[in-house]
Formats: C-alpha cells, structure tokens, sequence
C-alpha cells in the first residue's frame, strides 16, 4: 500500500530527527513524506532539510502562524499546508506528530491490517511515555480510541468524513463520523510507539475550555457532555478541568458556535454515547 504522511512540526528540534529516521527505518517505506515547519524558531528547519538532501521522500514546508498553542486548530491548519501539496495517488493518508519515535514494522503492519479487512478505515498502534526509565503506556483514553498524534486512515474513508476538522475534537469526530459511515477502527496493542513529549504539556487555560466547546460542537448535549468531563477530570485528577470542560461548554452555547457535524450525525453520535455509556454501567452491576 502507498502511504502518504504529513507531520506537522513546531519547534521540535528534540525529536524530529529521531521521527524522520524511525520512518526514514519502515521495513514498508511511506511513499511521501511531507514535514510542514509551522513558525519555528530553533532548528526545526535544518534538521528537516539534512534528512530532505538523502531521502527522495521527504519534502519540507515552510509556513508561519502565531506561535500560541491552540489544539486542534493550528496542528490542522498545518496538516493542510502539507497535505494540499500531495496528489491523490494514496492508499493511506497519516497525520503523525513529531515526537514519535516508530517501531519498525509499524507501516508493514498497518497495511496488513488495511489489506486484511476492506471496511477498515483507521488503524493505529498505541503511545508510550518514559518514566523513571522505563516506557509505559500513555493511558489517557479508551483503548480503542485512536491517538491524534498517530492517525493513519484509508484513502475513501478520510474523504467519507470530510477529511480534518480544524477545531478541537478533530481527533473525535473524525472517529465518530467513521463509525456513522459504517468504517470500523482498530487498534493494535503490539505497536509500541515511543512518545517524547506527554500529550497537554504546553496546553495553556485558554486552550483548555476548548475541550468543553468541541463537546459543543459535536452536539452531545448537556448531560452527555457532564459525564464525558467528569470522566475526563477523574483520569487527570483534576476537579478544575471538570469546571473548565463545563465552562467551555457553555461559552460553545452561549456564543451559538458552528457544529463539527450534522444535525443527523448529531443524533448518531448521542446515541453511540448512550450506548456505550450504559455498556460500562452494565458490567458494574
């Protein structure tokens, strides 16, 4: 399979080389690489550009954006600087970050995956963060939710869901609408990828009402979003993020910002919720 990867990189002069020579190492090498250098102000660029003169695959580009880390908005935004560079002679697309160090196989084996099961439109392996020297799992979601730092999607899928969402939650939705176009995800608990920076480390409280907008925004509604914050707030262990995800929520309706979805894939998206809501609930009886 042909894989296309766009990685967008801000200041990442710690970690990009070890991401370009652990897919630079693919026992299936992608067939484009696009590293899009978003503002940079360390040596992001020369570190792209030495890797760019020894492999064809790899091309650099250069945009300029604010320098403030806003989630979902800016990575995206970036993403499409490198992706609208490519044709459309893809199998699978990949928007990974970078500080990601892959294992080798990671690519042959997420063909496999893609060749094995024709409705499978995403597939992902899992992070892993050091501590006290040792790599652990970066448990911070469901298991079977995909990573935003390491999406791969089939080509039809990706265009299925409208391709990215420049908001936060891109990397939500775009799971729930694979699910309302009948796709199914897996991830492969075999695929250790080595993650050099834990996730929300450089999140500021601006970027954290976001959460609760894009809750908002996906239309789950009041009572969906109160158990999808508190939950979020228990495995941070922080009661002020529950405040925060609530405000967020409310600033999204007061301000009667645009909706991710349809008002059809709204209902959809609620009643998977539910479902899976009272799955849990379930198996503690």
């Amino acid at each position: 399979m042909d894989f296309y990867i766009v990685i967008p990189a801000h200041n990442e002069e710690d970690s990009i080389a070890q991401t370009l020579e652990s897919l630079t190492s693919q026992t299936l090498s992608a067939k484009r690489i696009v590293v899009v250098n978003d503002n940079s102000t360390d040596r992001t660029q020369q570190i792209i550009e030495a890797y760019a003169e020894v492999h064809s695959n790899i091309s650099l580009i250069n945009t300029v954006s604010t320098d403030e880390h806003l989630p979902g908005s800016k990575i995206i935004n970036a993403f499409y600087k490198g992706y609208n560079t490519l044709d459309e002679q893809y199998d699978v697309i990949c928007k990974f970050d970078a500080d990601l160090i892959f294992p080798e196989n990671y690519l042959e084996q997420l063909a496999v995956h893609f060749n094995q099961n024709e409705i499978l439109g995403m597939a992902a392996g899992f992070c892993y963060i050091k501590k006290k020297n040792e790599w652990i799992l970066e448990n911070l979601t469901r298991k079977d939710h995909i990573r935003g730092a390491l999406k791969a999607y089939r080509k039809q899928c990706f265009l299925d869901i409208g391709k990215l969402k420049p908001s936060m939650g891109w990397d939500t939705v775009d799971e729930l609408l694979a699910k309302y176009y009948n796709w199914e995800l897996l991830t492969n608990d075999s695929l250790h990828v080595k993650h050099l920076k834990p996730t929300g480390i450089s999140y500021n409280k601006a970027s954290k009402y976001l959460q609760g907008e894009a809750m908002y925004k996906m239309r789950y509604g009041f009572i969906i979003t109160l158990i999808s914050a508190l939950k979020l707030a228990y495995r941070k262990k922080s009661l002020k993020l529950f405040k925060d995800y609530m405000f967020g929520y409310s600033r999204g309706k007061r301000h009667n910002l645009e909706r991710l979805v349809t008002r059809e894939q709204g209902q959809f998206i609620r009643r998977l919720r539910w479902k899976g809501i009272l799955k849990k609930l379930k198996l503690f009886n």
